[in-house]
């Protein structure tokens, strides 16, 4: 491995490429590019960072391994992943450059297993999926059941704060699959859901009510293939503002109903309405996992985790997992060559010092209460009840 690490990060200028940057120009041994199709923005969000990034107008639609080339590793921030091109995967394969994304596209993930015998005949390890969910997600449940005879129900969800920035990637993500079938391992078996259905109060500790409803992500495939509940393995998200979420809820009727395709062509509008609300709401978000089953003594145990994450640093969440790949790239501590969804390649401690430095809030629960796994000096005593 270099003595310094050339990463190219892709999408840079976005909400989540551009806090991944934010993190990673700390990293010693790092030397970054930022890439994306606005040069203009792109030099916004480097000139508060260290050490000078360098940046490029670099469109993912069009981008070449020539494009790649000079580069250790690149990471592909950008999105939206439903529906995405693999572009940038065959790009990196060619031009023989490690290769890491954030995608939550449910078939990108799934089509990534093709590219393993490819990737392995040109020595290149690539990891899709290093984000909240999977990676963060699956080093939760792995501490949470870890022992455990058998796991019967998993229940992962992501509910940010009204304040938190949003970009349009995301609002093209979630638009794309809102009415549409989504598809669930529920009550022992798959069912056929409506996309943002479902939808019902959820009960944060340290956070109070937020709405919910089902979401179709990797994740829901990925639990039941890891995992292999007995009973379920659902996802959900929510909006924190009612009347945003359940808008939302009746906006996906006439997909329902098979009078529209999809809800994505209005992205643009419908950012545009979220942005009108943000003074709104909170700024706080959280993630929580649950689990039940069987621990090692075959009694019935049910675990939760809820991660806290407010002044907006919700979305620095999902980048956590490709910060800390980038330090295992830099110490040279690479995964074998071929394709890898990021499930079972980081642990929870590899979150630690980020949530850490940044002060977010995160515990694990039982029926007998919580007890705070990290938290920051200003939530010291925080707790929350099973």
């Amino acid at each position: 491995m270099a003595e310094v690490l050339n990463v190219l990060i892709l999408g840079a200028s976005g909400v989540f490429g551009s806090r991944l940057a934010e993190r990673a120009s700390l990293e010693k041994g790092v030397a970054l590019t930022l890439a994306a199709r606005n040069l203009t923005k792109l030099k916004e969000v480097a000139g508060g960072l260290p050490g000078s990034p360098r940046c490029i107008a670099l469109d993912r639609d069009r981008l070449t391994a020539h494009d790649l080339a000079r580069y250790n590793l690149v990471i592909d921030a950008a999105g939206p992943f439903q529906r995405s091109h693999m572009r940038v995967v065959e790009s990196a394969i060619a031009a023989r450059v490690p290769y890491i994304d954030l995608a939550d596209g449910r078939e990108f993930v799934r089509a990534f297993a093709r590219f393993d015998e490819i990737a392995k005949g040109a020595e290149v390890p690539l990891v899709t999926g290093a984000s909240s969910i999977p990676a963060l997600s699956h080093a939760v449940i792995d501490e949470l059941t870890q022992g455990w005879q058998r796991i019967d129900h998993l229940r992962v969800g992501i509910y940010p704060g009204n304040r938190a920035p949003r970009g349009l990637s995301v609002v093209e993500a979630i638009l794309s699959y809102v009415g549409r079938p989504v598809k669930v391992f529920r009550d022992r078996q798959w069912q056929q859901l409506p996309g943002w259905g479902l939808t019902h109060r959820e009960d944060i500790p340290g956070i109070g009510k937020r709405w919910a409803s089902v979401c179709d992500t990797p994740e829901q495939d990925l639990l039941v293939e890891r995992y292999q509940p007995r009973e379920g393995a659902e996802f959900f998200a929510g909006l924190e503002l009612g009347f945003l979420h359940l808008g939302l809820a009746a906006m996906a009727l006439p997909v329902r109903w098979g009078w529209a395709k999809s809800m994505r062509p209005l992205a643009r509008p419908m950012l545009a309405v979220a942005r009108w609300f943000l003074p709104f709401g909170s700024d706080r978000g959280a993630m929580t996992v649950r689990a039940t089953g069987r621990d090692a003594n075959g009694d019935w145990v049910e675990r939760r985790w809820v991660l806290q994450a407010d002044a907006n640093r919700g979305p620095y969440v999902p980048v956590l997992a490709a910060l800390a790949l980038i330090r295992r790239y830099r110490d040279g501590v690479l995964p074998a060559s071929g394709a890898h969804v990021c499930s079972g390649i980081l642990a929870l401690e590899d979150f630690a010092q980020d949530f850490a430095a940044l002060g977010m809030v995160h515990e694990l629960c039982d029926g007998e209460g919580c007890a705070i796994a990290f938290d920051s000096p200003e939530a010291s005593g925080q707790s929350c009840a099973a």
